[in-house]
């Protein structure tokens, strides 16, 4: 006679639970019984899953709102249960009317303290990371003095003119161990040099970790007159191997500002020859085996995306051949909103504008970067597209060590 189910080795169950293709999945095996509860809440046993599962798409945060995913994506049940339990208004913390969304990164949202009703703003804005699922955050102490008068020629109100602020995403180990620590860097645009001052949880300190001249990145004249004056904050920002990649293609520029996390030094890049669509945007994502891949529309329209892949390694590859063509519905414009490391969130609009009294219609969309599959996140109307929505990912508890410092 078989042997019942539950006799199974337990070494064996978790091999089978770390098949399962879905995080939600594990949850309802999870409920079965005893036997398996214990396997699935592991310790061990969840790092592995983890590393062999990316955390889902939720949803996106713009305009100051959370906005989940609805059906039928996959990820809709956990992202209406998410947006029950979290505090998306940030009202535990003080003052929250007056904090605005910078950056979100693995469960985890960068504020900066809104500063329009001071006449005199600080050099550098107050900033906090938070945990809207167990509301909890952690308020960023000021970059000391000694550090912001070290910038040279800094422009007139650098918090609001030049300066940005981002969340540097964890690493595969990381998210595997189910770290609460984080790194907030700050990005400072002056008039003749990039600065970047890195906060680390573990320290609870800042420190001065990259500058560089404009002219020592090799640059033309006009290259260098483009990109000294744009904002920070209008700039399209994509992390690959431990890099972020600042694009200018809004700007019909083909140079990438390079910022190399794990060495802290600032390069300038190249994107591949061909002719980039400026309104529909690019995503720089991690192609595998060291290779860097690159999400864009091509010619006047953006009718279909294509995915270029980097033949050789390196954060400047030389090589590009272009792995697939997405074809995407006719008669709507599309842009890239915003990607991580594992996701692409697009919009599509009407190509001929409708006569309305109100908003148009926007329907986004997510893309699984590995697979290509396209899924509708929701529709909605809005007013015209400004920078700010950000992905909102979330596998495991994001807590932070105590709710203020």
């Amino acid at each position: 006679m078989a042997s019942p189910l539950t006799e199974i080795p337990d070494h064996l169950l978790a091999e089978i639970f770390l098949r399962l293709p879905d995080p939600a999945d594990l949850a309802r095996a999870s409920a079965a019984c005893v036997t398996f509860r214990q396997i699935s809440t592991d310790g061990s046993f969840l790092r592995r899953f983890r590393r062999l599962h990316a955390p889902p798409l939720l949803g996106f945060l713009d305009y100051g709102r959370f906005r989940p995913a609805l059906p039928p994506h996959p990820s809709a049940p956990a992202a209406r249960a998410l947006a029950l339990a979290a505090d998306f208004y940030f009202s535990f913390i003080d003052s929250y009317c007056h904090w605005t969304v910078q950056d979100s990164r693995d469960g985890r949202v960068l504020l900066d303290r809104d500063l329009r009703q001071h006449e005199q703003p600080p050099v550098f804005k107050d900033l906090a990371v938070c945990d809207p699922l167990h509301r909890r955050y952690v308020l960023l102490p000021p970059v000391p003095h000694g550090l912001a008068a070290s910038l040279e020629h800094p422009f007139p109100m650098v918090s609001d003119a030049r300066c940005k602020a981002f969340l540097v995403p964890l690493g595969k180990e990381e998210v595997a161990a189910a770290e609460t620590t984080f790194r907030v860097i700050l990005m400072a645009n002056c008039k003749t040099s990039l600065a970047a001052f890195v906060f680390s949880s573990s320290t609870g300190q800042w420190q001065a970790s990259a500058s560089k001249v404009w002219s020592d990145l090799a640059l033309g004249k006009h290259d260098m007159a483009e990109m000294s004056w744009v904002h920070p904050f209008i700039l399209r920002r994509h992390f690959a191997y431990g890099c972020f990649y600042c694009d200018w293609v809004e700007f019909g520029s083909k140079k990438l500002l390079l910022l190399d996390t794990r060495k802290m030094e600032f390069s300038i890049a190249d994107l591949p020859p061909r002719e980039w669509n400026k309104e529909g945007g690019i995503a720089i994502v991690e192609a595998g085996e060291g290779r860097l891949g690159i999400f864009g529309f091509h010619g006047k329209t953006s009718s279909n995306l294509s995915y270029t892949v980097a033949w050789n390694k390196g954060e400047s590859p030389s090589q590009w051949e272009v792995e697939k063509t997405i074809p995407l519905d006719s008669g709507y414009r599309y842009f890239i909103r915003d990607a991580t490391q594992r996701y692409l969130l697009l919009i599509r609009t009407a190509a001929l504008p409708r006569p309305s009294l109100g908003y148009p219609q926007y329907e986004y969309f997510s893309m699984d970067v590995k697979t290509l599959q396209l899924q509708r996140v929701c529709v909605k109307q809005c007013q015209p597209m400004m920078p700010g929505t950000h992905i909102y990912t979330n596998f495991t508890p994001s807590l932070l060590s105590s709710p203020t410092i």
